[in-house]
């Protein structure tokens, strides 16, 4: 049996990459060690640029923030899914961790939102994300903020020339809906993607970029490898969403970017093509999707 303090070890540096990839969806600020640490460590293993990703206001300056002033950082900004009815409603059960706050209505949300339009105007910002529906975390009297603060983040993107990034969690055909509905920006990346083969097919139509993090390693998780086999090559990326999903066989321990290249090699073992072919296609469509 593994000790604890094994468990809660960073995992070893995996063997570099021959083609240098992008992390498509990091939290640096949620891992320990600095910034620079952590993009040394992944730079070490050719995983040489990454996307740092906002979830509320402080983070999305941070996030805006850190990519000015490290070239291998891009940043996406938003409120993330369960942040909009925390803001309207003082969900203590929202994204943000500093606390249960007042309820702040309609005119905190729209005061957020046009925050959120400010930072991605901004040259290093690339995305405009995580934003989306979250049907596991956010109840029925949350879905109206939610959706509302979704629909305002695609015309943020669209209006600014962005990438939208999507999280979509138990909310396929709803999150769908409202792309539809309201016309997706010409570049959209589903972010740590869920569904299966089957949507795959409906976001390859729509040209949607799909992004696959460690848990397509995990044994319960052959829906997503289906969906992987299933995407077309110039729409799939890779990304950790650290420090959450590490891959196996270290599920469980802390995630950081230069973990990328063993998701790499599980995702060209289940596509059956080689490592480097991959990571070619990978750097390129990271690049296409996010416009740097």
């Amino acid at each position: 049996m593994p000790s604890n303090a094994d468990r809660n070890a960073a995992p070893p540096l995996p063997e570099p990459l021959r083609i240098p990839v992008a992390d498509s969806h990091t939290h640096l600020d949620m891992q320990s060690g600095t910034v620079e640490e952590g993009l040394a460590k992944a730079a070490s293993v050719g995983v040489t640029t990454v996307v740092q990703v906002g979830c509320d206001l402080a983070g999305s300056r941070w996030a805006a923030a850190t990519a000015a002033a490290h070239p291998g950082v891009h940043a996406a900004v938003a409120l993330h899914p369960n942040e909009a009815p925390r803001i309207v409603h003082g969900d203590p059960d929202g994204w943000s961790r500093q606390g249960a706050r007042e309820p702040g209505g309609d005119a905190a949300l729209d005061e957020a939102l046009a925050e959120i339009d400010r930072l991605a105007a901004l040259p290093q910002v690339k995305g405009v994300g995580e934003t989306g529906l979250d049907h596991f975390r956010t109840g029925p009297e949350g879905m109206a903020a939610q959706e509302r603060s979704f629909r305002a983040h695609i015309e943020i993107a669209k209006r600014h020339g962005k990438a939208l990034v999507i999280h979509d969690r138990d909310a396929h055909a709803d999150v769908l809906r409202v792309l539809k509905e309201e016309g997706a920006p010409e570049r959209t990346v589903f972010h740590c993607y869920s569904g299966d083969a089957e949507m795959a097919e409906v976001c390859a139509r729509a040209g949607y970029f799909m992004s696959f993090a460690g848990n397509v390693t995990f044994k319960t998780a052959q829906h997503l490898r289906d969906a992987l086999a299933a995407a077309p090559a110039d729409l799939v990326l890779v990304e950790t969403d650290a420090p959450f999903l590490t891959p196996a066989p270290y599920r469980g321990r802390p995630n950081a970017p230069y973990l990328v290249p063993v998701t790499v090699r599980a995702m060209a073992e289940v596509r059956g093509t080689d490592e480097d072919t991959l990571a070619a296609a990978l750097a390129a469509n990271t690049a296409r999707a996010f416009g740097y």
